[in-house]
């Protein structure tokens, strides 16, 4: 079955009772049981609901993998990844990730124990550099946010086999209608299923998706235990938005195109970061493991001044500035006091993000549209 047909159908099956060809939206929080421990598969809603377990399902699917399981956050789905190791254990990560990974990573977990490694990713070699004995996880983003860098993730997942380690791929920017993880050696993927799998900026989710089962039975004993699951409204509405996904990437990915290289030729923009570019250091293997290069652009502006930035980011009227990312309508983002606050400024610094960095969020609105709302507010 073809992307299109699978976005659609994924995890989609009438409903028994009535024919309805929506999932329904069971809202409850328990079942009734034939006698103890005699039931129809579901006993508790924590554990398992049939909204949800379509939605597991479809995941599953798209990402081209066997297990789908869905998270309050992709927050919580990251949380769950990392319950699967030990105080003492090292992870390998990338020195450009989102903020919100970050914070979990050096604030939570590094005071239980757990060792994290922060390495340029785009050079495997500094991976197979970093690896110790107590090496268990390596992490990564690809492409990355908000630099938009990119990692080979078939060449790291040679170095993690050779190393018996586990390697997770955040494929959050991509999203599996434009790179699929697992096909390329990867044990893990992982979403914030708020942004490209929802699309519309009208739910908070996460989702792992895997293809062994021993890995599957550990990550939903974490999920059953720790609690950090979906409601069935917004597994419905997630659900939802994967139906359109692969006709919203198109118009993402057109629209970024178009953007990226408008922007490129403005006499005020310094530098764009976007993979679709034949020069970025990262389009040979974009262009390898990527179906297209997405609707995710950063940019900086020859005049640097978080003055100047500030001011161009309060003029955008279509652009709306706001975190997240992913949904239909367009958005501008200052990671270094947004998405990225969280990281220290000389690490960020340091990583090559600067104040002035701009993130874009390119929607589906008419391109033409989103220029003349840039065009305005750069001046």
């Amino acid at each position: 079955m073809k992307p299109a047909t699978q976005y659609i159908h994924a995890g989609s099956h009438p409903d028994p009772t009535t024919g309805a060809i929506m999932t329904p939206i069971f809202q409850t929080s328990t079942y009734v049981q034939e006698a103890p421990a005699t039931h129809k598969g579901y006993e508790y809603a924590r554990s398992q609901n049939p909204t949800r377990t379509a939605l597991e399902e479809a995941l599953a699917i798209i990402e081209q993998g066997k297990y789908g399981l869905a998270f309050s956050s992709g927050v919580a789905a990251t949380d769950a990844v990392i319950k699967l190791l030990n105080a003492g254990d090292e992870v390998i990560c990338g020195n450009d990730m989102y903020g919100g990974t970050y914070r979990l990573f050096t604030k939570v977990f590094e005071r239980l124990g757990i060792v994290f490694h922060a390495v340029d990713t785009t050079n495997p070699d500094n991976i197979t550099s970093a690896i110790t004995a107590k090496t268990k996880l390596v992490w990564l983003e690809t492409p990355t946010n908000p630099m938009m860098n990119i990692t080979d993730i078939e060449a790291v997942a040679a170095i993690t086999r050779k190393h018996n380690l586990l390697l997770a791929v955040d494929n959050t920017f991509a999203s599996p209608a434009l790179q699929n993880p697992l096909t390329l050696g990867a044990d893990i993927v992982m979403h914030s299923a708020t942004k490209y799998l929802g699309g519309h900026s009208d739910v908070i989710q996460g989702a792992l998706v895997v293809n062994s089962a021993e890995l599957r039975e550990k990550l939903y004993f974490i999920q059953k235990s720790c609690g950090a699951v979906p409601g069935p409204m917004d597994c419905f509405l997630v659900l939802r938005g994967i139906k359109t996904l692969g006709i919203r990437m198109k118009a993402h990915c057109e629209n970024g195109a178009i953007i990226a290289h408008w922007l490129r030729n403005h006499p005020k923009v310094a530098k764009v970061h976007w993979p679709g570019f034949e020069d970025h250091p990262g389009h040979p293997v974009a262009k390898k493991q990527m179906r297209d290069f997405g609707g995710m652009i950063a940019f900086e502006l020859k005049n640097d001044s978080v003055e100047e930035v500030k001011r161009v980011l309060s003029k955008t009227k279509l652009f709306a500035l706001a975190e997240s990312l992913g949904g239909v309508e367009s958005l501008v983002n200052h990671p270094a006091s947004m998405t990225h606050a969280s990281i220290p400024r000389e690490e960020r610094i340091k990583n090559g993000l600067r104040d002035s960095l701009i993130r874009l969020s390119v929607g589906i609105e008419d391109a033409q549209d989103l220029i003349e709302d840039l065009a305005q507010a750069i001046g």
